[in-house]
C-alpha cells in the first residue's frame, strides 16, 4: 500500500520560498532550509484542508525550527507558531526586518496596518 503524503504540495512549497525570499523568516540565513508548519499538524491536524496551505507555512532553517520549540511563547508572540483555534490567516507573521505580515492561503504576504 502506498503510504499516503499528508505535507504540503511541490507547489504549494516553491509559492512559501518565493513568499519569504528563500530565507529564514526568522534570522535570515539562506542555509539548512525547511518547511514549518505554523499550526501543527499533530493530532489529526494533517486532515485538515488549510493544515498545508502556503498561510499556516513559513520557510526557515533548521536551528530556528528547533529554537521555535524550545522558545514557545517568543514563537507565539512572532506568529512564528500559532495556537489553536486561531487560524494562521488571523495572527501576524514577524520578518528579520522586524516587519510583520498577514499571510494569507494563496501565498501573498500583506504589510499589517499600524495601529
Amino acid at each position: 500500500m502506498a503510504r499516503r503524503r499528508t505535507g504540503p504540495t511541490d507547489l504549494v512549497k516553491a509559492i512559501v520560498h518565493d513568499r519569504d525570499g528563500g530565507a529564514c523568516v526568522r534570522c535570515g540565513t539562506r542555509d539548512h532550509l525547511t518547511i514549518h508548519h505554523r499550526v501543527n499538524r499533530g493530532m489529526g491536524g494533517a486532515r485538515e484542508e488549510w493544515i498545508n496551505q502556503a498561510h499556516n507555512l513559513l520557510l526557515v532553517c533548521t536551528v530556528c525550527n528547533g529554537w521555535f520549540e524550545d522558545n514557545p511563547r517568543e514563537s507565539y508572540e512572532a506568529g512564528w507558531k500559532v495556537r489553536r483555534p486561531q487560524l494562521p490567516n488571523e495572527v501576524l507573521v514577524r520578518y528579520p526586518d522586524g516587519s510583520e505580515y498577514r499571510l494569507t492561503p494563496d501565498g501573498v504576504r500583506a504589510m499589517a496596518v499600524s495601529r
